[in-house]
């Protein structure tokens, strides 16, 4: 997406002339840059095309953005987050009031846009726990975990077409045999089960994913690159789940590249 670009940049240019004290360099290029990002941060072109005729306004544009991009970014990882643990707390009504906190004094239009499908899809979830119907245009897994919670709820599980087909899709990337999975849909306590195992591996995987991470980039900091090595390796000892084993095998790769030329 070229506005995540524009904003990924910029973000970068804020740090290296805000942070590290880079010179900033009001050519064409760089005009173009922080027009267009100030647009992305909702400031009007006028006062864009206003603040860049001189140098001194071009800092305090671009020290605007950086701060509008900032506020942002964190507002809406917090806001994640919080969704996130609510819902599987099944609080869906108080996730959604969470984006809608957001919503009410973002101004960032990127910004909006994702609290806005955020919302949309807690909703969306919202309704499944509420009807146990799936919905197609919501992701497999966090249905899954919403139907768990029916289940947990008191609701009997019906062994849908729709079901079915999602449990034939997610099994396989929680390392579930077309076999296991078949043998599992013989019965809706087999598809419990199935839908138990598929969401645990997921969440023991995540898990031990991001400890692995922590440690790795600490050691890796620290300049014990064999140390860093071996906390992937590790994952790849035990890990099953496709996703996880990729995610390991590519940070193993990049602790094995060379460095980037200074």
């Amino acid at each position: 997406m070229a506005e995540e670009m524009d904003l990924d940049d910029v973000w970068v240019l804020c740090r290296d002339i805000l942070e590290n004290g880079a010179p900033l360099e009001l050519n064409d290029e760089m005009r173009a840059l922080l027009s267009r990002t100030a647009q992305q941060a909702a400031i009007s072109q006028q006062d864009a095309e206003d603040a860049l005729r001189s140098h001194s306004t071009a800092m305090t544009l671009l020290r605007e953005i950086h701060r509008r991009i900032g506020e942002g970014s964190n507002r809406l990882d917090e806001a994640r987050d919080r969704v996130n643990e609510l819902q599987q707390q099944g609080d869906f009504d108080g996730a959604q009031q969470v984006m809608r906190d957001v919503l009410a004094v973002e101004i960032v239009p990127f910004y909006r846009a994702q609290a806005e499908r955020t919302l949309k899809k807690s909703a969306g979830l919202a309704e499944v726990l509420a009807t146990g119907r799936l919905n197609p245009n919501l992701p497999d897994r966090p249905q899954l975990a919403v139907l768990a919670q029916r289940i947990q709820k008191g609701h009997a599980l019906e062994l849908t077409d729709d079901l079915c087909a999602l449990l034939h899709r997610t099994a396989p990337t929680a390392a579930i045999s077309e076999a296991e999975t078949e043998e599992a849909l013989k019965s809706p306590k087999g598809a419990e089960a199935l839908m138990g195992m598929i969401l645990s591996r997921f969440r023991e995987a995540q898990s031990r994913f991001l400890r692995s991470m922590y440690r790795m980039t600490s050691l890796r900091d620290a300049g014990d690159l064999e140390g860093a090595r071996q906390q992937m390796r590790d994952v790849l000892a035990v890990e099953i789940v496709p996703r996880y084993r990729q995610a390991a095998e590519e940070q193993l790769r990049g602790l094995d590249s060379p460095p980037p030329e200074s």
